[in-house]
């Protein structure tokens, strides 16, 4: 029994609950574990392609389609009732949480670089991390930036070197499989379904966010980012720094898609900003100097950790590298 594919999902639902959930959602901490347990839910998930079997598309389809999700049987009962419509919204989305906050962590290093900046963000959803220019923040409580509609508050721990003043970004080029239109209420929706349930703030921040990219455009770039960054890169007017930027994006990709990714930002001359679990990237996990935490992101600039920080930003624990020696010109 422990080799069938239901054993898999189970542990899949289980890890998740305890690696990811708990800290952050205990509703669906609570949720994970009974799913883990419940063979209908799993024979339901199972039927479907491993990459689609993910938690978060799960629970954020539930959601997108009901607008509430409270209890196992409740969740239980829609995926007996409503299968048919569960699995099409499941095959055709995809979990592109998109959580301005992260630019909380971002912002120090960004700032750091040569101005001005060409911002390319892969994996970019609707793009809202590729507007650090245009967010309020405080640091422990100290301001940087002027007052905006999205106001991002972070705690730290460690010389993080907190910006005077904000970057100065020349252009932003977004890549992603599906880009989404900031100015469409599904859009909103399905952004919003993303969401965990006990984080209201994220909520109305992101409509927030979404406003002002409305606003203001970024390019956007539909398709694999191994063949269109090259295309990006070009596309950034001359005279800025091109800084590639990720958040939570190359778990998603096979391993060896990941080892291509490192090579082709190595190749095309820019500086890269990485922020994801500390499994995604071993060759930067190797590099740290710090514990990290099951639900942690670990920041690196050019393939060197600088920070472990929260998933969904507000939270950035410096390790101590001088910004001026992370942010110096590459070698």
């Amino acid at each position: 029994m422990k080799d069938s594919p239901a054993a898999g999902t189970a542990e899949r639902y289980r890890d998740f609950s305890r690696e990811a959930a708990a800290a952050h959602s205990p509703g669906y901490a609570a949720l994970s574990t009974a799913i883990a347990e419940d063979p209908t839910v799993l024979a339901f998930l199972d039927a479907l392609p491993p990459r689609k079997r993910q938690p978060n598309l799960f629970f954020g389809a539930l959601r997108y389609l009901h607008g509430h999700l409270d209890d196992a049987a409740q969740l239980r009962r829609w995926v007996v009732e409503d299968a048919d419509l569960l699995r099409a919204t499941m095959l055709a989305r995809a979990t592109q949480t998109n959580e301005p906050a992260r630019c909380t962590a971002l912002l120090p290093l960004l700032a750091a670089l040569p101005q001005p900046i060409g911002l390319i963000e892969v994996g970019a959803s609707a793009g809202l991390c590729l507007y650090p220019d245009r967010y309020g923040y405080d640091y422990d409580g100290v301001p940087v930036g002027p007052p905006s509609p999205v106001h991002l508050s972070c705690a730290t721990s460690g010389p993080v070197p907190v910006p005077a003043q904000l970057p100065t970004v020349a252009a932003r080029v977004g890549v992603d499989l599906n880009p989404l239109d900031p100015a469409d209420p599904d859009t909103r929706a399905w952004l919003e379904a993303l969401i965990w349930p006990e984080h209201t703030e994220r909520r109305e921040r992101l409509g927030a966010a979404l406003d002002l990219a409305a606003a203001e455009p970024a390019q956007m770039l539909r398709g694999d980012l191994l063949y269109l960054l090259p295309e990006a890169v070009a596309a950034l007017p001359a005279g800025c720094t091109p800084v590639v930027v990720h958040t939570a994006v190359l778990t998603y990709l096979p391993p060896p898609a990941r080892d291509d990714f490192v090579a082709l930002v190595g190749e095309l001359g820019v500086r890269w900003i990485s922020q994801e679990g500390p499994q995604v990237l071993p060759g930067i996990a190797a590099r740290l100097t710090a514990e990290v935490g099951p639900a942690d992101f670990v920041l690196a600039l050019d393939g060197e950790p600088v920070a472990v920080t929260a998933p969904h930003g507000g939270r950035v624990d410096w390790l101590g590298r001088a910004v001026s020696e992370a942010a110096a010109p590459a070698r």
